[in-house]
């Protein structure tokens, strides 16, 4: 299947306050320098960051006749790609004061970033209070929890919603940064904040800190950054500047627009796409230039809708993040291509896989049949599959929505 183009060289029509944003803060040094001087000063858990491997996936590339290749993220030490955007942004926010050392980090996130954050902020002196959508596999929270992080599981909403998972690990910054506040002038709250399960867990997470800072994820652009300057580079090194495209999926964006903006600017010919799960309107906003109809618009959906099966990409609204990608293209990818792909790799290459890099794979053999034998594909094996066991890998829940895998092959892709 052939990719859908936008009009125009660029796909993703670019925020100019974003990119100036971007410009103004991190131009100033070549991204090769700043990543090598970065690394050099990090040590313990930090150092362990980044620097993944590019392996061949060969029963792709055999398959296709390219070499498809995946960064390998899920060997970082938190377990997938987040690790760098967790480390960027608590570095950032720590250099402006953003946030304090002994301070909490607060983050809405459906499990990658918050593992991540929660992972990487003890390095940093800091705590981690994570809200998370209560539909994500379980074990993610348990993850969580067991990393000492404090877990707040709320109901799908919109992101118009006050109570969106995103827009209360907002208010949870405010509310630490006001007791901070109180406890700087000898004074005592002992209110119960709404949404907490107990004064002790309040009293833990909030009263015993120096404030808080919410990571934004969706629209910090540390995220960006933290690709830029990290994963792209790599990438680019790793390949010997010999690529012919890239191609993920998106859920902040930050990966996708770092990655391909990098790769842009070294070889203005790489192709870079994107892979879109059911559900999400990126697709049609690259492609057509429209994310979605009035009815469709975050905000307007009256309840939260099965929309895929894969965790953590896919959204219906454009991010600071998502608006720095370059792009020549878009693909539409299914759960159950999803759901065969993982299974497939599993078989035939010993890579057990969460669903968002089954979807990036998916993407990888789509590009490999739009361009044809002899290319060079890189995408992003995001974190593994331990993470989903209780839906991804659990057959009765995909028996439940019909997604039970068959194939045999890669005839789900039209390869026999």
């Amino acid at each position: 299947m052939a990719p859908v183009r936008a009009a125009g060289t660029v796909v993703v029509a670019l925020s100019i306050g974003a990119i100036l944003s971007y410009f103004l803060r991190s131009r100033s040094k070549s991204s090769s320098t700043k990543t090598s001087n970065r690394r050099s000063s990090r040590n313990g858990l930090i150092a362990a960051i980044g620097n993944t491997p590019l392996i061949r996936i060969n029963s792709l590339s055999d398959a296709t006749g390219c070499e498809i290749l995946g960064k390998a993220e899920f060997l970082n030490p938190g377990g997938s790609v987040k690790d760098r955007v967790a480390v960027k942004i608590i570095e950032e926010a720590l250099q402006s004061g953003s946030l304090a050392p002994g301070g909490v980090v607060t983050e809405g996130s459906a499990g990658s970033t918050a593992i991540s954050l929660a992972t990487v902020a003890p390095a940093y002196g800091c705590k981690c209070h994570v809200v998370i959508p209560d539909d994500v596999a379980i074990e993610k929270s348990q993850i969580l929890e067991a990393l000492g992080a404090m877990v707040e599981r709320v109901k799908p909403v919109s992101i118009t919603h006050r109570d969106h998972y995103v827009n209360v690990a907002r208010r949870r910054a405010l509310e630490a940064n006001e007791i901070a506040s109180k406890r700087q002038n000898n004074t005592k709250d002992g209110n119960q904040i709404n949404g907490y399960t107990s004064e002790k867990e309040t009293q833990s997470i909030l009263y015993e800190h120096k404030g808080g800072f919410f990571a934004d994820q969706f629209e910090n652009l540390a995220n960006f950054r933290a690709h830029y300057e990290g994963t792209g580079p790599e990438i680019w090194e790793q390949v010997g500047g010999n690529l012919d495209a890239f191609v993920a999926a998106a859920g902040t964006g930050g990966t996708l627009s770092g990655i391909s903006r990098f790769l842009k600017e070294k070889n203005s010919s790489i192709k870079c796409f994107l892979i879109d799960p059911p559900g999400s309107g990126l697709f049609n906003k690259v492609t057509r230039g429209v994310m979605y109809t009035r009815e469709e618009a975050e905000g307007h959906r009256l309840k939260n809708p099965f929309d895929t099966i894969t965790e953590g990409i896919g959204i219906n609204r454009l991010t600071k993040n998502f608006k720095l990608a370059e792009l020549d293209g878009a693909f539409r990818g299914t759960d159950i291509e999803a759901v065969e792909m993982s299974r497939y790799l599993l078989k035939n290459d010993g890579l057990f896989l969460g669903s968002s890099s089954a979807m990036n794979c998916v993407g990888a053999v789509r590009v490999a049949q739009a361009l044809g034998p002899g290319h060079t594909i890189v995408t992003i094996l995001c974190d593994s599959g331990m993470r989903h066991l209780t839906k991804f890998y659990n057959a009765q829940y995909l028996s439940r929505y019909r997604l039970t895998p068959s194939a045999t092959r890669l005839e789900f892709l039209g390869l026999d």
